[in-house]
């Protein structure tokens, strides 16, 4: 009888242990699968074109990102279901179309991180780019070999970006950027545009990436009212993850473009880097460019199968090898596609203009007693997911030129 007792403790410590790393690995796999090549590229980008008031575009999107994902991940993890079976519940079929759209976003930003990744490898190790994404696409797939695919995904997600942190933390310690300028200019912008806080948006909590640590909770089991504190506290962990790698990446690069260097149009993060630290920088980049690309490999094939496998009973019963599917079609695309700069920056405004919709359907979903039960969302969490909704409308009506202009 003691034994058993004992044996009872252990399991339910065990459990509870597993609940606290997928609590963490969760808001990692959001933030890591939004910290992605497109990631960096936006940031230097819209760096250089706004210099110190990009930090009040910043802090607009922070705001806007707690909305969105604080309503999602409530939605999802108080009625243990994913976003396409929410979406279903709501209204049948329409949970199609959602994971549809949200898979084929995940697929554009996808095409984007293997080629990210083998970047990366050219610009650490000198390897040809085919060659490294073709090696990334094979880690990426490796990953989902293991036996455990939650906790491994949990581990890595949380090594590399804790990795890409500390790298690009060094990056903004060396480049010197004007705090002062940016303490007042992100309060007091010069300068203002719809297009990067769209871009931002979407390339944050946009298209399958706001979803990513929400589904991963769903199959951890960390759901329902009594896990609400748990699911709160990592989505804004995600955020507040994503956001400080956002930040770090803003001052190194502000540092750089405000002593006169103009970035390389072809790859302005890399320019950014080299002029930063030279030779070491580059190879530094390649570290973050890689991490970055490979973790948003693992999160965008994850989250995409999860919004199908549901869906088909084809792909759930060969969840692993649909995954590695997924990957491979990533990988071959990238050799065809070309144009990764304007690719990168499309794919983060696409999965904006792909948010208000899932993010209308989330909230709907809210007040249904058939979805949530006897669960009371609060108003004032609601309505601002409400004003994000039409913010986002608003942004995307007015940025559609800009994504055209961009991609000429």
């Amino acid at each position: 009888m003691i034994e058993e007792v004992k044996r009872g403790q252990g399991n339910l410590q065990s459990t509870i242990n597993n609940h606290k790393s997928s609590i963490l690995g969760a808001a990692f796999l959001m933030a890591t699968s939004a910290i992605g090549p497109g990631f960096l590229t936006q940031t230097a980008v819209f760096t250089e074109q706004y210099l110190a008031s990009f930090g009040f575009i910043i802090l607009l999107t922070i705001l806007i990102d707690l909305a969105v994902q604080l309503n999602v991940w409530t939605i999802i993890g108080v009625s243990g279901l994913r976003g396409q079976d929410v979406s279903n519940r709501l209204l049948p079929g329409l949970g199609f179309l959602v994971a549809g759209l949200v898979a084929l976003g995940g697929l554009a930003f996808n095409i984007g991180n293997v080629a990210g990744a083998g970047l990366g490898l050219q610009a650490t190790f000198g390897i040809d780019p085919w060659w490294g994404a073709t090696l990334s696409a094979l880690a990426g797939i490796a990953i989902f070999a293991v036996r455990e695919i939650g906790a491994a995904v949990d581990a890595f997600a949380k090594a590399l970006g804790v990795l890409m942190i500390l790298l690009v933390l060094y990056v903004a310690v060396i480049t010197a950027p004007p705090l002062g300028e940016v303490a007042i200019r992100t309060f007091l912008p010069a300068r203002f545009g719809f297009l990067p806080v769209l871009t931002l948006v979407g390339g944050t909590v946009g298209g399958y990436i706001t979803f990513a640590g929400g589904h991963r909770l769903v199959d951890a089991g960390v759901t329902g009212p009594g896990r609400l504190p748990d699911i709160r506290r990592s989505a804004i962990s995600g955020i507040l993850i994503a956001s400080l790698m956002r930040a770090l990446l803003f001052l190194a690069f502000l540092g750089v473009v405000t002593k006169g260097v103009a970035l390389d149009p072809s790859n302005p993060p890399a320019s950014a880097f080299g002029a930063a630290a030279g030779s070491v920088g580059y190879r530094v980049f390649g570290m973050v460019l890689w991490s970055a690309a490979i973790t948003s490999v693992v999160g965008s094939a994850y989250t995409s199968i999860s919004f199908l496998r549901t869906l088909s009973g084809l792909i759930g019963e060969h969840e692993r090898l649909s995954i590695a599917v997924f990957i491979l079609t990533s990988a071959a695309i990238f050799l065809i596609v070309g144009r990764p700069v304007q690719l990168l920056i499309l794919a983060g405004s696409l999965n904006g203009l792909i948010l208000p919709i899932t993010l209308a359907t989330v909230l709907a979903a809210a007040s249904k007693r058939a979805i949530v039960g006897s669960y009371q969302h609060p108003k004032w969490l609601l309505y601002s997911g409400y004003v994000v909704v039409l913010v986002a409308l608003l942004a995307g009506y007015q940025s559609l030129k800009g994504i055209v202009e961009i991609w000429k």
